[in-house]
């Protein structure tokens, strides 16, 4: 069965701190519960969560649906969004399967980026990394 990997990025930093990062949780939290009323989305969609304050972590591999558990996230430090994107790229290198004349591999991956601000590191080297790879959907 072909997946549909969904990568979230979320901005954990301090400028987050308060309503910002609580607007997060709730979208967070809504994607879920509108993909799971979706059969399809529930046998296909794998979610991933990955944060980034002063540096990028994934902080939820690449997880069904249905066992998805979302993650208490705090706000505080810096805006590594740089770091997550080349993070975010190394993980679906790793995570997603790759079509081969064998076997159909997972669906282009879906990427989700919650953030309010600029980023405090060297966001080219990131993006750079990014724009290497196929994606199916980004939305920020």
């Amino acid at each position: 069965m072909r997946r549909l990997p969904v990568y979230l990025l979320l901005d954990c930093s301090g400028s987050m701190y308060g309503e910002p990062i609580e607007a997060v949780k709730n979208g967070v939290q809504v994607l879920v519960s509108t993909l799971r009323q979706d059969p399809y989305a529930l046998e296909t969609a794998y979610l991933s969560i990955i944060t980034f304050d002063s540096s990028a972590q994934q902080v939820s591999p690449l997880t069904e649906l249905a066992a998805f558990q979302q993650p208490n996230i705090q706000a505080s430090g810096c805006t590594a969004l740089g770091e997550a994107l080349a993070l975010l790229s190394q993980k679906a290198d790793q995570e997603v399967t790759k079509t081969t004349p064998e076997q159909k591999g997972d669906w282009k991956p879906l990427v989700f980026i919650m953030t309010d601000g600029e980023p405090t590191d060297d966001l080219n080297k990131g993006l750079a990394e990014f724009k290497k790879r196929k994606w199916g959907m980004v939305v920020a």
